[in-house]
């Protein structure tokens, strides 16, 4: 018998595979399983299993018959074939692995340096997924959507990125002003608009052109044509002076500066009555000038 090799998350997701593909049923062919699939700390190990018809009974003879070549490979595989080489070129060690492919394929990329993979912010994962998308779609139709990720980075910047929105969304209402986010790709930007699509109080629109298109978060009541400032504005705020951490007026420690006189102010030096003392030195805020007047040891006809 011929036996063929599938593929698939699961045993019996790969063995309904090749059942498909081969146009049997289990009890018209003989299965062998190869490896079962399981998860790892990072990725996961994919399921393998060899399926031949019994008694010549498979629909698909060409498939059992002759070895599958490479214009015969599916889309996903193809895809896999070309990131492999590509890694190659890179001079990048990675390996590649076909997680999926249905509706849409997904790609896993374990790699020794995660980041000569995925880059920064992603973008050198975003281009390696494009690049794949490209391949697998070369002489379809329709096209089908190609997942890369590399050790679920997708899913925790996915996690990460509906926090932002949330912490955005509440700032935004909190100081009633448009809140604009950095420039993000259209994937990104996908989610950000999710994950506030159904949140009171705001509303999300996306505005400026290609790369550098960014996404502003309006809270209910304010002019959507107005300002919007950057997310990180009242950080830098807080940081300058104001109420947690700046040089404004400070309740302990330090010097409290006097609005009124514009200077210094310490206080004169007083008796057990309340009367200045003789002895003490007193020092006194000027009213124009900043500073702290210490006298004139010159000429005292020296009106200046």
């Amino acid at each position: 018998m011929n036996y063929i090799e599938f593929t698939g998350k699961t045993v019996d997701e790969a063995v309904e595979k090749g059942l498909q593909e081969l146009g049997l049923t289990k009890e018209t062919a003989e299965i062998r399983v190869l490896e079962e699939g399981k998860k790892k700390l990072f990725g996961a190990v994919k399921a393998r299993v060899e399926i031949a018809a019994i008694g010549g009974e498979c629909k698909a003879e060409p498939c059992c018959s002759v070895p599958v070549s490479a214009s015969e490979k599916t889309d996903g595989e193809r895809a896999v074939e070309f990131l492999e080489g590509l890694f190659k070129l890179l001079k990048i060690t990675a390996c590649t692995e076909l997680v999926s492919e249905g509706e849409k394929v997904e790609i896993n990329v374990t790699a020794a340096n995660t980041t000569s993979v995925i880059g920064k912010r992603g973008m050198m994962l975003d281009a390696i997924q494009t690049l794949a998308g490209a391949v697998a779609n070369t002489g379809r139709e329709d096209y089908k959507r190609v997942v890369v990720d590399c050790e679920n980075y997708r899913e925790n910047r996915e996690t990460t990125l509906k926090k932002l929105a949330e912490n955005l969304a509440q700032k935004a209402i909190r100081m009633e002003k448009r809140i604009k986010l950095e420039p993000m790709n259209p994937y990104e930007r996908r989610i950000i608009h999710a994950a506030l699509s159904e949140r009171e109080g705001v509303s999300t629109q996306s505005e400026g052109k290609e790369p550098n298109r960014y996404i502003v978060v309006t809270p209910d009541g304010v002019d959507p044509s107005s300002p919007a400032i950057p997310a990180r504005t009242e950080r830098r705020n807080d940081r300058r002076g104001g109420s947690k951490g700046g040089y404004g007026n400070r309740d302990r420690g330090g010097f409290n500066r006097s609005k009124a006189s514009g200077g210094f102010k310490k206080p004169y030096n007083r008796d057990k009555k309340g009367a200045p003392a003789t002895g003490g030195t007193s020092m006194k805020a000027s009213s124009d000038f900043f500073g702290i007047f210490l006298g004139n040891s010159g000429n005292s006809d020296d009106k200046e």
